[in-house]
């Protein structure tokens, strides 16, 4: 089977890594870069991405398009795409792989779908698939032939069902589970320190709960670089949460840490992808002080 004209936007670093694995496959890829930065164009450059002209040409020429972007910018390019498959007079499938919920996810479909596109829904759980073994692609919606395709290209592609929106809603479970459970866990770490019982408390999960105090290890302190990106995502699934009955503040108090730990100082030194040499002790030491700051400000 031909491989597919895949078309993402946008190269940040998971569409980067996307783009590699299918373009190491043999697939083409293409990105527009309208509204991007040189950031963007120096990913694309790398991994080998063309560059379309515009967003008309890409539409033109892709296959499918991949929405890849941070979750509160999902809307804006599901309209941006729909008006260039309007003036380009062709509507090529359109995947929406971004951390929203369901009931943005439907509001993305009813865009695109109007002007004429077939939509899935994909929710991807891992890092970025070129550098991150087992990154998960779990896909909603039609079948559409032109994502199937990619199952062959190197993407573990997993459907979990027919219907626009599941993709999401798991989505939204584990970045709940995720990055819910890392933003209450800087909060208590952070209130610990304040305390003066952080070693107390660094025993005591070090005695009890070593597997939690494991992935912490593992994962915060890559989290201040892209805490930025989580504000949404924790909006999202604070959305999700209120059309299932259930108190949207959890997730909301999430999005809050998320937006303070993104205006601090340690947030801004370390750019996203790159290695993190401090430990999580010492993280959580800088944050006590400057999220304090932030929330003074």
């Amino acid at each position: 089977m031909t491989a597919p004209v895949v078309g993402i936007v946008a190269i940040g670093d998971m569409g980067r890594g996307v783009a590699v694995r299918l373009r190491g496959a043999g697939a083409r890829v293409i990105t527009s870069l309208a509204g991007r930065g040189r950031g963007t164009a120096a990913r694309a450059a790398e991994a080998g991405v063309e560059t379309a002209a515009d967003d008309e040409a890409l539409v033109r020429e892709a296959d499918l398009i991949l929405s890849i972007l941070p979750p509160g910018a999902a809307v804006d390019l599901a309209e941006r795409m729909a008006a260039a498959m309007r003036r380009a007079g062709r509507a090529p499938a359109f995947v929406d792989c971004n951390a929203i919920s369901a009931m943005t996810m439907a509001r993305v479909a009813e865009i695109v779908a109007g002007a004429g596109a077939a939509v899935a829904d994909v929710g991807i759980i891992g890092g970025p698939p070129d550098k991150t073994p087992g990154t998960r692609f779990y896909a909603s919606g039609p079948e559409l032939p032109a994502l199937m395709t990619l199952k062959n290209l190197g993407l573990d592609l997993r459907w979990i069902g027919s219907e626009i929106g599941q993709a999401s809603a798991l989505k939204m479970g584990y970045g709940g589970f995720t990055k819910g459970l890392m933003a209450l866990a800087t909060a208590l770490m952070v209130s610990a320190r304040r305390a003066g019982v952080a070693e107390a408390l660094e025993a005591e999960l070090a005695s009890s709960q070593g597997a939690i105090l494991a992935a912490l290890d593992r994962g915060l302190p890559g989290m201040p670089a892209k805490a930025y990106r989580w504000v949404a995502e924790m909006e999202e699934g604070a959305a999700s949460f209120a059309a299932a009955g259930l108190p949207p503040e959890l997730l909301e108090g999430a999005a809050r840490l998320y937006e303070a730990v993104a205006a601090t100082p340690t947030a801004q030194l370390t750019p996203v992808g790159a290695r993190v040499p401090v430990s999580r002790a010492r993280l959580m030491d800088d944050l006590a002080v400057e999220i304090g700051r932030v929330w003074q400000a």
